[in-house]
C-alpha cells in the first residue's frame, strides 16, 4: 500500500511539474512586453475593433482604454458613412469624453476601424491630443473590405517622434489570437 501511495504522489508531482513548466512558457513568444507598461487604446463603432483590443489585452496584460467621442455616432450605417466622409474632408477632430495620459506607457496599441481609407476621427483626436515622443506605437485596425489603406502611414504622420511598428489588420471580427500573438512577437 505504501508503494502505491508513493507511486500516486510521484505521478502527481510529475504532472504538476509539467504544468508549471507549461504555464511558465506559455507566453514566451511575447517576452518582449515583459517589464514594459502597455496601453491598448481603441475606438470601436460596431464592436469589431473592441474585440481585437480585448484579445490584445488578454495577451499582453496591458491597460484597456476606450476612445469615445462626446457626441456618439448614429447607429444608422449610411448616416455614419456620410458623416465620416464629411469629417475626413474637413479634418474634423471630435471632442472626446475623456483622454488618458500616455506618458507612463512604453508601448501603446492604437486600434481603429478604417473609415474612408484611414483612421476614425476620434482616433485622430486621441493621437493629436497626446505626446508619443519616444513611445512605441503598435497600430491595429479592422475593416469591411478595403484593408488598412493609409491608416498606418497617417498614424505615423500624426505621431512624430514615435516608433510606429508594423500594424495588424483584420477583416471585420476575424482577428485570431494566434495571428495577434505572432504580430506582437515582432514588436
Amino acid at each position: 500500500m505504501k508503494k502505491y501511495i508513493l507511486f500516486v504522489v510521484l505521478i502527481i508531482a510529475v504532472l504538476l511539474t509539467g504544468y508549471i513548466v507549461y504555464a511558465n512558457n506559455s507566453h514566451k513568444e511575447i517576452t518582449n512586453m515583459e517589464g514594459k507598461k502597455v496601453l491598448i487604446a481603441y475606438y470601436s463603432y460596431s464592436g469589431n475593433t473592441k474585440a481585437a483590443a480585448q484579445k490584445i489585452q488578454n495577451i499582453t496584460g496591458g491597460d484597456l482604454f476606450e476612445i469615445k467621442p462626446k457626441k456618439e455616432y448614429s447607429k444608422d450605417y449610411n448616416t455614419v458613412v456620410d458623416q465620416a466622409q464629411q469629417e475626413k474632408q474637413n479634418d474634423v477632430r471630435p471632442e472626446l469624453v475623456e483622454n488618458i495620459d500616455v506618458s507612463g506607457y512604453d508601448v501603446i496599441f492604437i486600434g481603429t476601424p478604417v473609415w474612408w481609407y484611414t483612421m476614425t476621427p476620434p482616433v485622430k483626436t486621441f493621437i493629436t491630443s497626446n505626446n508619443f515622443e519616444g513611445k512605441i506605437i503598435a497600430p491595429f485596425c479592422t475593416h469591411g473590405g478595403g484593408g488598412e489603406s493609409s491608416t498606418y502611414t497617417d498614424i505615423k504622420k500624426l505621431a512624430p517622434g514615435a516608433d510606429v511598428k508594423e500594424g495588424y489588420t483584420s477583416y471585420e471580427n476575424s482577428a485570431l489570437v494566434s495571428d495577434i500573438k505572432k504580430w506582437i512577437s515582432k514588436i
